[in-house]
């Protein structure tokens, strides 16, 4: 396994699989790995010939008062992990690689972005687009793998390739789950124990929530499954509950009937922990 700093060394390396007919697959991460991010390896290593890992803490998605500085990281770590899965390429590059002096361009999906996270963290999707447009640009996969736990994200990424027309296919990848439901993310090792026992009411209350509103006959009581499903969290101990919405599982408008899939998403706060997560709800 090799692990590349510059975008020409990337390049080159990965030009020579091409040239080989080999497939290739893109896993971007942010670091801080864990079975969530391994299982988007696994699926990587399945669908192709070789797979590259990057590694970047992208500056350009946290806000002024978010955690860049205290984000965790161990690329040590990773790299190991990433050796032992069998990955080809990690591309971990500097900063200054990435957006390098007088950088002044950035991507931004309209529609998709408003509201949900885009509501609460709103420099959050022009970071995530800008970045993840570099990085399909620098490495030019066959194939590029997000997972469903950032729901939200991955309709936006899946926008931008379609309307920048990147030759690349993105695949979602399921939520990897403790035990408890609790989806894995790298800032669950901020909650506390006490906290970290409350955490899985947030899934608990998706699926209650998802199997109450299959039988929903329309928007009133829609608008109370979802009302009652905050009461709960912060009755379960939330702290805050940022959103509890229904929408369209293609398109994420709200949805006021449930006629086609549908997607119910959640963010609430638990202390200084800001946990995200999602569940179908079939049509």
């Amino acid at each position: 396994m090799e692990t590349l700093r510059r975008v020409a060394d990337l390049r080159r390396v990965l030009a020579a699989f091409r040239a080989r007919g080999e497939t290739l697959g893109l896993v971007p991460t942010m670091g801080a790995l864990h079975a969530g991010h391994m299982a988007l390896v696994a699926r990587a290593k399945e669908t192709c010939a070789r797979v590259v890992v990057s590694i970047f803490v992208n500056p350009a998605q946290f806000g002024p008062n978010e955690d860049l500085g205290g984000y965790p990281r161990d690329e040590a770590g990773d790299t190991r992990k990433l050796a032992a899965a069998g990955v080809d390429v990690v591309y971990a590059p500097p900063v200054a690689e990435m957006y390098g002096e007088g950088f002044s361009t950035s991507v931004r999906v309209t529609g998709l972005t408003e509201g949900l996270c885009g509501a609460f963290r709103p420099v959050h999707f022009e970071g995530v687009a800008t970045v993840v447009t570099k990085l399909l640009l620098q490495a030019l996969p066959d194939v590029a793998f997000f997972g469903e736990k950032d729901y939200q994200q991955l309709r936006v990424v899946e926008r931008l390739v379609r309307d920048l027309d990147i030759p690349v296919r993105i695949e979602g990848v399921a939520t990897v789950r403790e035990a408890d439901g609790l989806a894995l993310s790298s800032r669950n090792r901020y909650l506390s124990e006490p906290e970290r026992c409350i955490a899985p009411l947030l899934y608990r209350t998706l699926c209650s929530a998802a199997e109450g509103l299959k039988r929903a006959k329309g928007a009133p009581e829609i608008a109370a499954a979802l009302e009652k499903a905050k009461r709960d969290l912060l009755a379960g101990g939330f702290s805050s509950v940022d959103y509890f919405e229904l929408r369209d599982a293609e398109t994420l408008a709200p949805v006021a009937r449930i006629g086609r899939p549908a997607r119910l998403l959640a963010a609430a706060r638990l202390g200084a922990t800001r946990l995200i997560d999602n569940v179908p709800v079939p049509a």
